[in-house]
């Protein structure tokens, strides 16, 4: 029996011909993050085991993008820990206030994961690599200290889930769509353990941001991982953004899956993950039937908080006015995507039509700062979860929706198809 895409990294990088699902293995890390949130713990453990240095400085990665810029006293003590941390283990990439991004959102833009990679962070979200046809996966921060130290991890081999995606997109549909609609059809543990590995001839039609937005989501499906086989689209940004060499792993004809799902992306419309789980999805037409009324609009985060989810937004957006009594707060993934929309006039565009922006963080998703909700209030936001509280109050509700569906929220007053408000190209 052949290996899955997954598998095949696990057993390059552990040094091995040939893995299986449930196998236990320790394998050399191409990468080791965390956050501000998640990185104070991992030092604390870090200085217990004794070494004196990082196993590598242009492998360890901190990003502070949770609590930053800090929003009270105890914030700032967390990054002023991890800040001295860095500077005295000299770590090439620690990414602060101004030089910042959204972790998910900085660590590609920069190049520091390519296809073939084997990578953990100190954070869910870090499937988001995935996108690249690296292994990424959330580890906890003893794990990352562990990692730090020795460069290396243990990981049970997952089994895994294909997804064969075929068919065009219909006019206004993004990956956000595409990952809610296949939450709501296998569940929040539908891949509990398991690599969710995306391939077929649908993928031509995903940009690069839309995988990013759904290997992101995977982690909300249960998943060990998500990853997408590696295409043209792949090398280009790989080349695009990173001076390594990427490595392609292709599943083996005869690899074996759970199960196989074919999803004809041509049939997906427009979906929205009604509270309190991001399975809870319905499409944008029951939505607009129940006429949910709505106070704020997130449009950012590590899912989507790129270009492209800029120009949709803009592009909505641009000569109206969001609803007077919705808040719409706009969060750019790094710096130079805030940048780049100020170049191409998005900023000024939104700020126009009523949008407020923040700089790139992560405040509002988990609701730390930037943007917290207060009992009864509702939010659509194109973040990754709504949970019970996500956002702050516990009866406070989060809809979670792709950056047009957004943008038209903000626009209407209440849960508005997109398609309405845009014109095809």
């Amino acid at each position: 029996m052949g290996m899955t895409q997954s598998q095949k990294i696990l057993a390059a990088h552990a040094g091995l011909d040939k893995v299986e699902a449930g196998q236990l293995i320790e394998a050399n890390l191409d990468l080791v993050h965390g956050n501000d949130i998640t990185t104070p713990v991992a030092i604390k453990e870090f200085n217990k085991i004794g070494v004196k240095d990082v196993f590598d400085k242009d492998k360890v990665v901190i990003v502070p993008d949770h609590f930053t810029p800090n929003k009270d006293i105890k914030s700032a003590e967390q990054c002023k820990f991890i800040r001295e941390f860095a500077r005295e283990k000299d770590l090439t990439n620690y990414m602060e206030v101004g030089q910042m991004g959204i972790e998910h959102a900085i660590i590609p833009e920069k190049g520091l994961v390519v296809a073939g990679d084997l990578t953990i962070g100190a954070d869910s979200h870090t499937c988001t690599y995935g996108a690249l046809g690296a292994f990424s996966t959330g580890v906890g921060s003893t794990d990352m200290a562990c990692g730090m130290a020795t460069g290396k991890a243990w990981f049970k081999v997952p089994s895994a889930l294909k997804f064969n995606l075929t068919g065009k997109p219909a006019f206004g549909i993004s990956g956000k769509d595409v990952i809610l609609h296949i939450i709501g059809m296998i569940g929040v543990d539908g891949a509990l353990y398991k690599s969710m590995e995306f391939d077929g001839d649908g993928l031509k039609y995903l940009s690069m941001d839309d995988r990013f937005s759904m290997a992101n989501m995977a982690i909300e499906a249960g998943a060990k991982n998500g990853i997408f086989a590696v295409d043209e689209k792949t090398l280009e940004y790989c080349k695009e953004h990173s001076k390594k060499t990427p490595r392609v792993y292709k599943a083996d004809l005869d690899a074996k899956y759970d199960k196989v799902y074919d999803i004809d992306l041509s049939k997906i419309k427009p979906t929205v993950a009604f509270p309190h789980l991001p399975e809870n999805a319905h499409t944008v037409d029951e939505a607009v039937c129940k006429n949910i009324k709505i106070d704020q609009v997130v449009i950012g985060s590590c899912t989507n908080g790129r270009m492209e989810d800029l120009r949709v937004a803009r592009d909505i957006l641009k000569g109206k006015k969001v609803n007077k009594y919705v808040r719409c707060i706009v969060l750019p993934g790094t710096q130079k995507i805030y940048l780049q929309a100020i170049m191409e006039g998005i900023v000024q565009d939104l700020v126009e039509a009523g949008c407020v922006f923040s700089t790139p963080t992560c405040g509002p998703c988990l609701g730390g700062h930037m943007g917290i909700l207060a009992a009864g209030e509702r939010c659509v936001s194109t973040t990754n979860r709504n949970f019970v509280g996500r956002m702050g109050h516990v009866d406070s509700e989060v809809y979670l929706a792709s950056p047009a569906t957004a943008a038209a929220s903000a626009i209407a007053g209440y849960i508005a198809d997109p398609r309405e408000y845009m014109e095809e190209k």
